[in-house]
């Protein structure tokens, strides 16, 4: 069996939306849920969801190569990985940028590196959707998943800034949920309010968003209007009771994986701070209305339910929603089927509702 480097893992969930729509390539899904210390070898298909999505699991089930997993502090294994992951995605999500036509600007805000991304036929209203990508901490950047930021910018019409953040093992959680928060306080220094801002991040980026507006919070600059969690990781502590349940139920995320990268984010010691691990936090002093989105086959499934549960108690609007058979981010893993068509529907949906004109 051929072996394939972790890159390949991740790059996988944001080049896979590029494959279907711009290649047309009909369910030719490559999953990478096998390690070297993992005796998962199948993965069960649901009957109870789409036809489009049980193909899909067809062909991931089918094709299920061993991958290389870099030690938390391997320095220069996470960024030669970064490296192979990006330049791929990139060349990738060319069609991708050539079909949705974006006006995409390469700045700085809070001396972060972002991109500036204006759908096609973008009319200002003043609101903004900040996005913070995935990639376990440790990989991928703005330029590498263009195939996630563009096409949100498309379906909801709204200008979004895409944050290029430092990664760890070279950064850690502190000075990376700084950089988050430094963007957000430049869009208000611009003059743009925190009512006309809205967050959204999907894996790592999900943690990472609502991590940094507990921070925001804390700090005293307020907090976003709302915000949208795909397959949030809220716990890097990996202490989820689905962490255990459903570590051979995930094609996308194999459990020594996420051990790794959390190891690499922040020190044993640190994880279950709230900075890191939002699933800890306080949530009776605020935090903006959410809505979370994961699927039933997510090793991460508890990480989305605690973090519901915390801010329902505290009396937060939240609301969970959750997919019959999906796996990790199958908004773009399982793009066009209609699980994702739906999930996007009401990210939309729930947007529009709080970005009022």
């Amino acid at each position: 069996m051929k072996r394939l480097t972790l890159a390949t893992v991740f790059c996988f969930s944001f080049v896979l939306l590029f494959l279907n729509v711009f290649l047309n390539i009909e369910h030719q899904y490559i999953a990478f849920g096998k390690s070297e210390n993992s005796s998962n070898s199948t993965i069960t298909i649901p009957t109870t969801i789409s036809k489009e999505a049980q193909n899909a699991f067809i062909n991931i089930t089918t094709q299920m190569p061993e991958f290389v997993n870099p030690g938390s502090d391997d320095l220069k294994g996470w960024g030669e990985l970064n490296k192979q992951i990006s330049a791929m995605s990139i060349a990738q999500s060319q069609s991708l940028v050539d079909n949705f036509k974006p006006n995409i600007t390469s700045t700085k805000l809070g001396d972060v590196n972002v991109l500036d991304i204006k759908p096609k036929n973008w009319m200002d209203n003043g609101k903004v959707l900040v996005y913070v990508h995935g990639g376990g901490y440790t990989i991928l950047g703005a330029n590498s998943t263009l195939n996630n930021s563009v096409p949100m910018a498309n379906a909801t019409g709204l200008r979004v800034i895409s944050v290029d953040y430092s990664l760890a093992p070279s950064s850690k959680w502190n000075e990376i949920t700084s950089e988050v928060v430094s963007v957000i306080k430049a869009l208000k220094e611009k003059g743009i309010s925190l009512e006309n801002i809205a967050m959204y991040g999907d894996s790592a980026g999900g943690g990472l968003v609502a991590s940094s507006v507990l921070k925001m919070r804390d700090e005293g600059i307020g907090i976003p209007v709302a915000l949208v969690l795909w397959s949030p990781w809220t716990d890097v502590s990996g202490d989820g009771d689905t962490h255990s349940t459903l570590k051979n139920s995930d094609p996308f995320i194999p459990e020594p994986v996420l051990k790794n990268m959390g190891g690499a984010y922040a020190n044993i010691s640190d994880q279950k701070n709230p900075y890191v691990s939002p699933v800890y936090g306080n949530f009776s002093k605020g935090f903006s209305p959410t809505l979370i989105q994961v699927g039933t086959k997510e090793i991460l499934l508890s990480d989305s339910i605690r973090l519901y549960q915390a801010l329902d108690q505290a009396g937060i609007p939240v609301k969970l929603d959750v997919y019959e058979g999906m796996p990790h981010v199958f908004q773009t893993t399982l793009y066009k089927t209609p699980e994702s068509t739906l999930a996007i529907s009401k990210t939309v949906e729930f947007l529009k509702r709080y970005l009022k004109d």
